[in-house]
């Protein structure tokens, strides 16, 4: 019997998915787990607020601007290399910050984490874009997104049990939590080169009617699409206003994973370690419930704008309310933060990869990416800079949410266009 485009899209995301999501998990967090490590990094190495809010930063500027070209490397040589290859940099690197004891060594290091991190995340959405079909990429992009917050869900308790590694053969324990986790990517980079296919037509899981059938089917949407090439990218004024509110949602992203543990720690009046980190994982459980639905109505109904400007709201509302609730609402509202601003990213992907194909679209996502890698550098700055101007601690944390709020509304700015339903098969 002939396959049927239904049955190779749920083979090849069983495929996929999951090594995927294994990948995001651990790139994830290579790049937050400095939030685990805050005070005792700092109290270790002298590292000022200022400082630290810099090197949590400076991780998204070579990262912004290498996400195009990255992207356009990895169409050229192939996923599975570029993949690979990058994994095992970025994760010797991480495994490096165990020795960034001075400030300017921790400034350097994350700078080359970040160039390293460059062509992992636009690519992964580049692959995406190259496996499966237009209406079921919100849903697929849901589950790859649930990287993020299971990061922070399993990493928590981890990087919290590691950071109480601390004198274990002389070393403090954000030493054996970066060597750790940073080893885990290395040994991911590894099997990459072993797992992952290039492409649909080479795809060793599929039998050959499987690939053809699915080249096919790709091939057919991409030539419905009128932007192929870089400059059609850059000239398209959508794609402009895509990145712009992609950089909201990473303000809004990394304004608050890079300070939870600690804002957790202080709502329970002790420091950072296993049981604060415990609690600190529960809005990230709470994302990955929204990452998983929120995505597969958006394919059900058809519904993009409207579905990804309310959840970005939620995200807001979810900041602002966890500035002046008490303890237990503050976590509450900060589950319903975490859900939204995680949650509304696979849904805004489906806009770029539906508008672009062949070059244009690996350049808009390089594109749209370096404007978040931007987002990513601004946040703990902006709310470091609010906290002082203002005075207050809770100022930063009321300014991000200004902003996420603000975003909702550039994404109702956008044309209204819906995609044709997605119909999930069980199996």
């Amino acid at each position: 019997m002939s396959p049927n485009i239904e049955q190779v899209v749920n083979k090849t995301r069983l495929r996929l998915i999951p090594f995927m999501l294994m990948l995001y998990i651990l790139a994830f967090l290579d790049r937050a787990n400095i939030g685990f490590a805050k005070d005792s990094y700092q109290l270790a190495t002298g590292l000022g607020d200022g400082a630290f809010a810099l090197g949590a930063g400076i991780f998204f500027v070579a990262y912004a601007f290498l996400g195009v070209p990255a992207n356009l490397l990895m169409r050229k040589f192939g996923a599975r290399s570029w993949i690979g290859g990058t994994t095992l940099v970025w994760g010797l690197l991480s495994a490096s910050m165990g020795y960034a004891d001075t400030e300017w060594k921790f400034l350097l290091v994350r700078s080359l984490l970040g160039a390293a991190e460059a062509g992992f995340f636009p690519g992964m959405i580049y692959l995406t874009s190259q496996w499966f079909p237009q209406k079921s990429r919100a849903g697929i992009m849901g589950l790859f997104y649930m990287g993020a917050p299971l990061a922070l869900t399993l990493g928590s308790p981890l990087s919290g049990a590691l950071l109480e590694m601390h004198g274990f053969m002389g070393h403090p324990g954000w030493y054996w939590m970066f060597i750790i986790e940073g080893c885990l990517a290395l040994a991911a980079g590894i099997a990459t080169f072993c797992y992952l296919d290039n492409s649909p037509s080479e795809a060793r899981f599929l039998s050959a009617e499987e690939r053809e059938l699915l080249s096919k089917t790709l091939e057919i949407e991409e030539s419905t699409k009128s932007t192929s090439k870089i400059s059609d990218a850059i000239r398209n004024w959508t794609v402009w206003h895509l990145a712009i509110i992609y950089m909201v949602i990473q303000i809004s992203v990394y304004g608050l994973v890079f300070y939870l543990p600690s804002q957790v720690a202080a709502l329970m009046g002790t420091n950072v370690g296993f049981t604060a980190s415990l609690v600190t994982a529960i809005p990230w459980v709470a994302a990955l419930f929204g990452t998983y639905y929120i995505p597969r109505y958006s394919d059900k109904t058809g519904e993009r704008r409207n579905i990804a400007a309310m959840t970005l709201l939620l995200a807001g509302l979810g900041i602002g309310v966890s500035a002046f609730a008490s303890p237990v609402a503050a976590i509450i509202a900060l589950c319903f933060a975490a859900a939204g601003f995680i949650a509304v990213q696979p849904v805004f992907w489906t806009m770029p990869t539906g508008l672009l194909s062949g070059t244009a679209l690996a350049a808009g996502i390089g594109f749209t990416n370096m404007f978040g890698a931007f987002g990513g550098f601004l946040a703990p700055n902006i709310k470091a800079q609010a906290d002082i101007f203002f005075g207050n601690h809770l100022a930063g944390l009321l300014t991000l949410a200004v902003i996420t709020v603000f975003g909702s509304v550039f994404i109702m700015m956008l044309p209204q266009k819906k995609a044709p339903k997605a119909v999930y098969s069980e199996a």
